[in-house]
C-alpha cells in the first residue's frame, strides 16, 4: 500500500488540478481507479487507454483537446518515450500510479511516480485499492470493492463493505468467488463488460457513474444506464458462447489452450474465469484479429514462461504480473509460441 507521505501528495496534487485528466487502462482496475480519484475532488475527464501494454503518443493530443493542467495515469506499466518527449515540451505535471513491476529507471524525472512495490515494504495492491487510500469516502466503498475484486485481490475493507451493503455480498475470501458469485461482482462485471463500447457510450457511462451514488444504480436498469446494461447482455452473450468452447478444451496435460476470432477481444475475461475454474492449469487465450495474435495468459509463474517463449520472436511484446500476463505477436508466429509453450511446461 501507499504510507502516508505518499498519500498526502497524491492528494495535494489532486487539490492543485483545476481541470485534470485521467488516463486510465481500459478495464475495472483502471476505471474504478478513475472514479475513485474524480469523485474525491469533484472534476476531471478520464480517457481510457486501449493500447497494450502501454500509454502511446496518440494520446497526447487528449490534453491539449480537454485543456487539461494536470495528467494522471492510472495503471499503465509502460508510457512509450515519444508520450513523454511531447510532454516535457509543455511541461505539465504528471502523476503516474501503477502496481506493475517495472525499470524505475525508465521513469522520468519530471513524473510524481508512486508504485507500492518500491516502497520499503513493497506490496502490489490494485491501483484501485491505491485509490481508496486517497479517497476514503464510505459512500465510494462499493467502487472501490468493485476494482479490487476484478484484479483477483481481496480488500482489507470488503467486511466494512458487507455491512453496508449485505445483499450485495457473500461470505468468501476469495476475490474471484465474489466476483462471479455476488451482485457486487456482477456490477464489476457489468463494468468490464460495458467498457467495450464505442467511445461516446463509454463517455455515457462514465458520467452516469460519476453521478451514482450506489451500487443500485447500476444493479437496477433504468434510461440512464440502458445502454451500459444493452452492452453488458450483448458481450455476456458472446462472451458465454467463448467459454464454453474454452472449457471443452479441457484436458489432462498442465496446458489449457483456446484460440478464437471475432469483432472483440475479450480473452483477459475468458483467461480470468479459466484461471478460476482450473486453477492447476496453465491459460493461454489467443484472440486473432487480422495478422495480430493478442495472448492473456494466467497461471503460476506463468509471466516467466510466456516471457521466455516470446524471446526473439520478431516484433512479440509481453509484460504484466507474475501470474497474470499479456503478449502480443504477429498471428504467424502462433505456431512457434505454443511449441516453446509445450517445451517448457
Amino acid at each position: 500500500m501507499l504510507n502516508k507521505k505518499q498519500v498526502e501528495e497524491i492528494k495535494e496534487h489532486l487539490e492543485k488540478a483545476q481541470n485534470p485528466l485521467f488516463f486510465f487502462d481500459n478495464d475495472q482496475d483502471g476505471l474504478c481507479s478513475y472514479l475513485l480519484l474524480q469523485k474525491y475532488i469533484g472534476r476531471g475527464k478520464g480517457v481510457p487507454v486501449k493500447t497494450f501494454p502501454g500509454l502511446t503518443k496518440d494520446y497526447f493530443r487528449r490534453i491539449n483537446e480537454l485543456n487539461a493542467d494536470y495528467v494522471f495515469i492510472l495503471d499503465k506499466p509502460v508510457v512509450e518515450q515519444e508520450f513523454w518527449d511531447e510532454v516535457e515540451q509543455i511541461n505539465i505535471p504528471i502523476v503516474w500510479i501503477d502496481h506493475h513491476e517495472i525499470d524505475k529507471n525508465t521513469v522520468p524525472d519530471f513524473v510524481n511516480y508512486y508504485n507500492p512495490l518500491f516502497n520499503e515494504k513493497s506490496t502490489n495492491e490494485p491501483v484501485t485499492y491505491l485509490c481508496h487510500q486517497v479517497n476514503d469516502r464510505k459512500e465510494d466503498l462499493w467502487i472501490a470493492v468493485a476494482g479490487c475484486i476484478s484484479d483477483r485481490f481481496f480488500p482489507d475493507f470488503y467486511e466494512d463493505f458487507k455491512k453496508q451493503f449485505p445483499e450485495l455480498a457473500i461470505d468468501a475470501k476469495d476475490p474471484f468467488d465474489i466476483f462471479y458469485k455476488s451482485e457486487i461482482g456482477k456490477i464489476s462485471r457489468i463494468f468490464g463488460f460495458a467498457l467495450k463500447d464505442r467511445i461516446t457510450n463509454v463517455i455515457n457511462m462514465q458520467k452516469f457513474l460519476m453521478k451514482s451514488t450506489s451500487p443500485h444504480d447500476v444493479l437496477e436498469e433504468t434510461s440512464r444506464n440502458r445502454t451500459m446494461h444493452e452492452r453488458y447482455n450483448q458481450v455476456n452473450k458472446k462472451y458465454m458462447k467463448f467459454l464454453e468452447k474454452a472449457r471443452e478444451k479441457k484436458t489432462e496435460g498442465k496446458l489449457l489452450y483456446f484460440q478464437y476470432g471475432g469483432d472483440m477481444s475479450i480473452s483477459a475475461d475468458l483467461a480470468n474465469q479459466l484461471s478460476y475454474e482450473f486453477p492447476s492449469k496453465i491459460i493461454l487465450v489467443v484472440y486473432v484479429s487480422g495478422v495480430k495474435a493478442n495472448v492473456s495468459a494466467r497461471g503460476e509463474s506463468v509471466r516467466d514462461i510466456v516471457l521466455e517463449a516470446i524471446s526473439g520472436i520478431e516484433g512479440a511484446t509481453g509484460g504484466g504480473h507474475e501470474e497474470a500476463v499479456g503478449a502480443q505477436m504477429r498471428v504467424e508466429f502462433l505456431d512457434k509460441f505454443k511449441e516453446r509453450i509445450d517445451n517448457l511446461l
